[in-house]
Parts: structure tokens; C-alpha cells; sequence
């Protein structure tokens, strides 16, 4: 049984020795060819590399990346190193989940910050392994952009991780952009906070319902440039209503003209024949290439053998880019010819989709079952929202 209980001051001091040992181990000859690629991948042409760059790049590399056998460096470390107690073992594979953000600087308390991720509006209380003179500088209400590590058997109380960048109160109009940019390419970060999830998943139900109203269905097949001008006049709409319901948002109580980037397809949707958009409960709004030639597989039971729609069947079955939605939505609506379609496609005849069906979705898309269904939309945090107002005005 193990017995090493230790005090928070405890906990840090030890991290510090084991945080040098894992960059040590990871930092190994054994390891370049993994760790090499991604340094030089980050370098400059001339192949410089910013110090702050290089090191969140090891510190992502030693606590996230995933080897071939997907092991983490942490995993490969603990596994290897002798003489490990059962709270090192705790502590280092802690730092398997680490969080990274855009953090405000709340107050300063003793030997340690507090902090507010911008990104998932939680509050961490962060201590340096370095120790307070860590933080010297730092101040209230300025901004902190740093990976953060739980510290297990301390509750509440993180560690910064790798790279820590100090940002100026009067930098919040690009801490703001960041943050967003941030929230908008990894929305992952945002749901940490289980608050944000519920707000998502209302906000999405909410944006649904004004869809369909604003569209007249939750399903559509249109061309490229139909689809671009469809969304952009229901984003317009949309932000106009917003404006509408909430005037004390606008400006001299004047509601402005709605100011959005033009939503633009992709380049792998913008080529495609048809383009099918598909507002989800679940799955969320997306669109689909060749969606059209896609259905008419299912409405018409004579197309069957051709090898053209044959192959965008296996393409959408194929794809990782591509959910089960479209291929249940069109099974669901045409019941009478989808076994038909299957049978046909994958030469078993006695194929039900009724009886199979998911358990060939399930076979041919793991990675969509074995994830947790997320909103496809995210809310701000409102210091967030804070923030980019006072920017604005």
C-alpha cells in the first residue's frame, strides 16, 4: 500500500524534478525521429525556431503526442522508470490532460495565480514549479497564454506547463481575436467546461429551429454557389434578429447593418455538382459533396449497378470526413430501396438495413461511436464577451 502523502509544496517541488526527467527522456536519441519532423515542420525556411515555439512544441510532444502504439511520452516513461511512487505515477499521467488557453489574471494569491481561461470561462489556481518569482511581473488583468497541468491529491491546483507568455492589459484586442480563433478551431477546449456543452446544445437547437423557418426544410440540395448565397442571407438574417431581440446590444441604440465574413464552401465542396446541407439535432449543420447523385442512388432503384454512384456510396461509407448522417437520412427516407442499394453495393444478398444497418456504420466509422456527441455550435464565455465588446467600441 502506498503511503507517500505530500503536501502541495511537496507536490510542486517533486513535479520539477520529474517534468526535467520526462523532457530528458523524451529529449533522447531514441526519440528523434518523431520529435524532429515537428520541430522543423515549426521552423522558419532558414530553419530558425523561436525558443517559446520550440518549447510548446516538446511540451505537446512529451504530454500529447501519440506514438505508433498510441503511447504518450508520459506512458512510455512511467512504464520505464524504476523507483516511481504511486503519487509520481499519479502526477505524471495527470498530465496527459492538460489544458491549454488564453488566460486572465485574476488576482495574484501567495505563491500562486489565479487564473480564468478565457476559452472555457473555468478558473484555475496555477503555482509554477519554478516557484512564485515565476509570476513576477505578472499582474491582475493582464494575460497569461500557457498549457496547464492538474496537480492530483491537490485539489483544484494546476501547473504551467511548458511555454509561458505574458501579454499586457492593453493587448485584449488581439488576446480577444486569439481566444476566439482559439474556441472556433478546437471547440474540444471550450466543452471542458460541462456549463458550455448545455449552452451549446441549446444554442444549437435555437439555430436549428430559425433554419429550417428561415429554409423551409433541414435538408437541402443545392449547387455550390446556391449554397453559399443561402447561408450567407441566414447568417445576415440571423445576426439582424439578434440585433432586433437585444437592442440594448447596439450601438446609440441604432441596430448597424449585420458585418459578417461571406461564408465560402471549402475548395473539396466548392468543385461538386450538387451540395447537400443537412441541419442535424445531433450531428449539427454540414454539408455533403454530390449529395444530389448520392440520393437519387436511393430514389431510384434502376441506378443501383451504376458504377458511379456505386463509388460515391463507397466514398461516403469510406471517408472519415464523412458522418453516418447522411447515409441514415437517406436509408430512414427511402426504406423500400435501401436494402436494394446494399445488397447491390456489398453483394450480400441477404443484407437488411433495418437488421445491418448500423452495424455497418459502426464497422466502417469507429471513430464517430467512440467519441462523446458534442454541439456543433459554442458560447462565449460573457468575460469574453466582455472583452471583445470593449474591443469593438
Amino acid at each position: 500500500m502506498d503511503t507517500d502523502v505530500r503536501s502541495l509544496a511537496d507536490l510542486v517541488e517533486r513535479s520539477a524534478v520529474l517534468k526535467s526527467e520526462l523532457v530528458a527522456y523524451g529529449q533522447s536519441a531514441r526519440f528523434d525521429r518523431w520529435l524532429t519532423p515537428l520541430l522543423l515542420e515549426a521552423a522558419s525556411r532558414e530553419g530558425e525556431l523561436d525558443e517559446t515555439d520550440a518549447i510548446r512544441i516538446i511540451d505537446h510532444f512529451l504530454l500529447r503526442y501519440r506514438l505508433p502504439d498510441g503511447a504518450t511520452m508520459v506512458d512510455r516513461f512511467v512504464a520505464e522508470r524504476r523507483g516511481l511512487s504511486g503519487a509520481d505515477r499519479e502526477l505524471l499521467l495527470g498530465w496527459r490532460d492538460p489544458v491549454e488557453g488564453i488566460f486572465e489574471v485574476r488576482r495574484k494569491d501567495g505563491d500562486s495565480v489565479v487564473l480564468l481561461n478565457l476559452v472555457d470561462d473555468l478558473e484555475y489556481r496555477t503555482y509554477s514549479n519554478a516557484g512564485r518569482a515565476a509570476f513576477r511581473g505578472v499582474s491582475g488583468g493582464s494575460f497569461l497564454l500557457t498549457c496547464l497541468v492538474p496537480v492530483p491529491s491537490a485539489d483544484g491546483a494546476w501547473l504551467v506547463s511548458g511555454a509561458m507568455e505574458h501579454h499586457p492589459r492593453s493587448s485584449a484586442p488581439e488576446i480577444v481575436r486569439a481566444a476566439l480563433h482559439l474556441a472556433a478551431h478546437r471547440p474540444e477546449l471550450v466543452f471542458r467546461n460541462p456549463e458550455k456543452i448545455e449552452q451549446g446544445w441549446q444554442q444549437m437547437r435555437e439555430d436549428r429551429t430559425a433554419f429550417v423557418e428561415f429554409c423551409g426544410a433541414d435538408e437541402l440540395v443545392l449547387s455550390a454557389a446556391e449554397t453559399e448565397d443561402l447561408l450567407n442571407a441566414y447568417y445576415r438574417h440571423r445576426q439582424q434578429s439578434i440585433l432586433t431581440a437585444h437592442p440594448d446590444h447596439a450601438p446609440n441604440g441604432q441596430l448597424p447593418e449585420p458585418d459578417l465574413p461571406a461564408f465560402e464552401l471549402p475548395d473539396e465542396l466548392a468543385d461538386a455538382d450538387t451540395i447537400g446541407v443537412l441541419y442535424d439535432e445531433i450531428d449539427g449543420l454540414n454539408f455533403y459533396a454530390d449529395y444530389g447523385l448520392l440520393k437519387d442512388l436511393f430514389t431510384t432503384p434502376d441506378l443501383t449497378g451504376r458504377r458511379k454512384h456505386q463509388n460515391l456510396l463507397r466514398t461516403y461509407l469510406r471517408e472519415d470526413s464523412i458522418t453516418p448522417l447522411p447515409i441514415r437520412r437517406l436509408a430512414a427516407a427511402h426504406p423500400e430501396t435501401a436494402d436494394t442499394v446494399f445488397r447491390k453495393l456489398l453483394r450480400q444478398p441477404g443484407f437488411s438495413w433495418a437488421e445491418h444497418g448500423e452495424e455497418l456504420l459502426r464497422r466502417r466509422k469507429p471513430w464517430y461511436y467512440a467519441q462523446e456527441p458534442r454541439p456543433g455550435v459554442f458560447v462565449i464565455g460573457e468575460r469574453l464577451g466582455e472583452l471583445a465588446a470593449g474591443s469593438r467600441r
